[in-house]
């Protein structure tokens, strides 16, 4: 049996909500950074740089008995300037930050991407971003061959990010520090953020994985540590990725919850996941009822086994965002907030409790493993890039599909992702009960 997950915890860490980010009255560290300013996003982004490479001079000889060689140099270009040339690549118009091999530099665009990643997330973000990038510098250290695919590269430098800020979330940086809340979340928004496009395959030359992939990759380095990241390679990558080989499968088209057909193969492959033993709840329109949580657009009344729903809210958050025009998530994430009320019925026969942060585990956990059942087929076919909507629904304030009965969230999107992938993973409903109870 599963060891049971703590609902208060973060991979074994308090959840917190403090700042994150450089500490106060933090100097800088003094790296020289080519092509730099000196302004304040050079500034962060060098000091990023060497706590960073502070964390790899302990950890690659304790874990990989090599020692770290510091980087040859750092070089810092704005995107919307005239260009130059870095390895061979122009920077004009290059909205990047990225490792070189070759000259083993790391070079950042401080006219666009780091501002914008810093303003719209946090401090937080473009950490995670330097982080990555080193991480290669990693694994060029190890000697990876270059011929290893893209998406390999890529899932382990995501991997090493997550163990990096492991070290910081344990208040171990002298320099800068990260919450487990709100500070995770943002690194999981900037990873969703930067995440591939739907229909790009996993093999293509330059797949990064999609942001199930890439949060997947981060919480393995966050929970288990850099050997962990080593061992991941292109086997392993397809096996837990929906994102597809070189079919260049193109994403479907969004579906309306509101369409009858769409809600019919919803509750067929609700049914086909879960075969309970009493009369599967019913889908209705109506009262909310036990929902607390504000703009709650599902619930379950578990006295008469019904499942209420907003259909026009739920249209919203399943209509993605068009130029031009604001939307919600995709369709995805609105059938997946309808999944995980009809697991809470599915609980109930369990004889679980379907109130309090395990229950809300315990919820993403079966909505996750319902997810997995609909990966080859169905009454309903998961496509590339609806993970990633679960993902952006996850890190929401109110995410329903890591919610009690009551509509009440687990407080740490990366303990609501964690339980969800833990049930998409574990391909056992079986698992959800033996680890959140």
């Amino acid at each position: 049996m599963a060891q049971p997950v703590d609902p208060t915890l973060v991979a074994g860490l308090e959840i917190t909500d403090g700042p994150s980010g450089l500490k106060p009255g933090v100097l800088d560290a003094g790296l020289p950074v080519d092509g730099g300013d000196g302004g304040e996003i050079d500034r962060l982004a060098a000091n990023a740089v060497a706590d960073v490479q502070r964390y790899w001079r302990e950890h690659l000889p304790a874990v990989f008995k090599r020692d770290f060689r510091p980087l040859a140099s750092l070089v810092s270009y704005d995107s919307a300037g005239r260009g130059r040339k870095i390895c061979g690549t122009s920077t004009a118009g290059l909205v990047n930050a990225f490792y070189c091999a070759g000259q083993d530099v790391v070079a950042w665009d401080r006219g666009e991407l780091l501002p914008m990643l810093n303003d719209s997330i946090g401090q937080a973000a473009v950490m995670a971003v330097l982080a990555h990038e080193i991480g290669h510098a990693v694994q060029f250290r190890l000697g990876l061959p270059a011929a290893t695919p893209s998406i390999v590269k890529e899932q382990q430098a995501d991997c090493y990010t997550g163990s990096y800020l492991r070290w910081v979330a344990e208040g171990k940086s002298p320099m800068f520090q990260v919450s487990t809340g709100r500070g995770l979340n943002e690194v999981l928004t900037a990873l969703f953020q930067i995440r591939d496009s739907a229909g790009v395959a996993f093999d293509d030359d330059s797949a990064h994985g999609n942001a199930f992939d890439r949060v997947s990759a981060f919480q393995f380095g966050f929970t288990d540590g850099p050997a962990r990241c080593a061992e991941i390679d292109e086997r392993e990558v397809e096996g837990r990725s929906t994102q597809g080989a070189a079919d260049e499968r193109a994403a479907a088209e969004n579906v309306r919850l509101d369409d009858r057909q769409a809600l019919a193969d919803l509750t067929t492959s609700l049914r086909q996941a879960f075969r309970l033993a009493a009369a599967p709840p019913t889908l209705t329109t109506g009262a909310a009822c036990g929902v607390t949580a504000e703009d709650a657009l599902a619930s379950y009344c578990s006295e008469s086994n019904q499942i209420n729903l907003d259909l026009d809210g739920l249209v919203r958050i399943g209509t993605p965002p068009r130029r031009g025009r604001q939307g919600g998530i995709g369709d995805f994430a609105a059938f997946a907030e309808v999944a995980s009320r009809y697991t809470l019925a599915v609980q109930q026969e369990g004889g679980f409790r379907l109130d309090g942060p395990v229950a809300a585990q315990r919820t993403a956990c079966l909505t996750g493993f319902w997810a997995s059942t609909i990966v080859d087929g169905g009454a309903l076919t998961l496509s590339p890039g609806d993970l990633d909507e679960a993902i952006a629904e996850m890190l929401t304030r109110n995410s329903l599909i890591a919610a009690d009965v009551r509509g009440r969230t687990l407080p740490a999107g990366f303990a609501r992702v964690a339980a969800f992938r833990d049930g998409f993973s574990s391909g056992s409903q079986s698992t959800c009960g033996d680890k959140y109870r």
